[in-house]
C-alpha cells in the first residue's frame, strides 16, 4: 500500500509543471548538484576528509602554512594546503561546511515554525491579535538581521557562565538567527491567510463545527506553503551567511568547532602575508554555496508562480 503511494506521488511529481521547470533551466539543474555535493559532503565530511582537523592529535605545526598542490613547495598530502595550526584546509572546508549547514537548516526551520505560526494566527483571528504580531514584526524589521542576531548572543553570553560560552555557542547561534529571521515568513503567510479564510472550504469547515485550529493546521496551512517554501530556500542562504559574519566577527561557532566564517577570519590574518589560499578557498566554498542555493531559491519563486506557467 506504501509503496504504490510512493509510485503514484513519484509519477505525478515527474509529471509536473515544476519537475518540466527544472529539466529546463541548466543554471538550475547545475546549482541544485552542487549543492546536492556541498550537503554530502558537510553530512559525510568524517569519512570524505583526510583528516580531523579539529583533533589536535592529528595536526603537526611542522606542516603549517603548507602551499596548495600546484604551487612550488606543495605536496599531494594537503592538495589545497594548510593554515596556520596545519589543519588540511580541504578537511577543515568540509567540516566547517557541516557546521554551516547545521546552523543554517536549524535556524531556518526555527523561523519558519515561528513565522508561519504567528502568521496563521494574525491572519485567521485578524483584529487585535493581527495588529500587535505585525506591530511587533515592524519593529522587528525596522532592525537588521545581523544586530538581532549579535544582541540575542550577546545577552546570551552575558548571562551563562563563561566556562559554558563554548557548549552552548551553536544553540545560542542558531536562536539568534532564527529569531532575527521569521517576519517574512509571518507577513507573507498572513496575507496569504487572510485571502483563504474567506474561501469556501474554509466556510464549509466551520459549519460541520471544525475547531479554528483545526481549520488553520489542516485546511489553510497547506495553501499556504507555496510562498513559505520560496522564503525558506532563500533563507537558508541568508543564514549560512549572517552564521559566516557573526563568526567572522567572533561572535559565532567557538575556535574548536569552527565553520567558514571562522576560518574566513582565521584566513584574513594572513592574506597580505603571502598565505592567500587560506582565506581564498573557504571564501570560495561559501560564495558558490551560497550562490547555489540562491539560484534554486529564484527557480523556485518563479517555477510555484502561477502567472509564469
Amino acid at each position: 500500500m506504501i509503496a504504490a503511494r510512493v509510485k503514484d506521488w513519484w509519477i505525478r511529481a515527474l509529471d509536473s509543471d515544476v519537475f518540466w521547470s527544472f529539466k529546463g533551466s541548466k543554471v538550475t539543474i547545475v546549482a541544485a548538484l552542487w549543492t546536492l555535493i556541498a550537503v554530502v559532503c558537510a553530512v559525510f565530511a568524517p569519512w570524505i576528509a583526510p583528516q580531523n582537523p579539529f583533533d589536535p592529535g592529528a595536526l603537526d605545526l611542522m606542516d603549517a602554512f603548507a602551499p596548495p598542490l600546484w604551487m612550488e613547495e606543495g605536496t599531494e598530502q594537503f592538495w589545497l594546503g594548510t593554515d596556520d595550526q596545519g589543519r588540511d584546509l580541504f578537511s577543515a572546508i568540509l567540516y566547517g561546511s557541516r557546521v554551516s549547514l547545521l546552523v543554517g537548516f536549524a535556524s531556518v526551520l526555527l523561523s519558519m515554525v515561528l513565522g508561519v505560526s504567528l502568521g496563521l494566527i494574525a491572519g485567521y483571528a485578524g483584529g487585535t491579535t493581527d495588529a500587535f504580531i505585525m506591530r511587533v514584526a515592524d519593529v522587528q524589521i525596522s532592525f537588521p538581521a545581523i544586530l538581532i542576531a549579535l544582541l540575542v548572543d550577546g545577552v546570551a553570553r552575558s548571562v551563562v557562565p563563561p566556562q559554558m560560552h563554548e557548549r552552548i555557542a551553536i544553540p545560542v547561534l542558531i536562536f539568534a538567527i532564527g529569531v532575527s529571521g521569521w517576519v517574512q515568513f509571518a507577513r507573507t503567510v498572513r496575507g496569504s491567510t487572510m485571502v483563504e479564510k474567506h474561501k469556501e472550504y474554509v466556510q464549509a469547515a466551520r459549519v460541520i463545527g471544525r475547531s479554528s485550529i483545526a481549520i488553520m493546521l489542516r485546511h489553510v496551512l497547506p495553501n499556504v506553503m507555496g510562498p513559505v517554501l520560496v522564503i525558506a530556500t532563500i533563507g537558508l542562504a541568508v543564514a549560512v551567511l549572517t552564521e559566516a559574519t557573526l563568526s567572522f566577527l567572533g561572535v559565532g561557532v567557538p575556535p574548536t568547532e569552527p565553520s567558514l566564517g571562522t576560518l574566513i577570519r582565521i584566513g584574513n590574518n594572513f592574506l597580505f602575508s603571502g598565505e592567500w589560499w587560506i582565506v581564498i578557498f573557504p571564501g570560495v566554498a561559501l560564495a558558490t554555496l551560497v550562490l547555489a542555493v540562491n539560484l534554486l531559491g529564484d527557480w523556485l519563486r518563479d517555477a510555484l508562480n502561477p502567472k509564469l506557467r
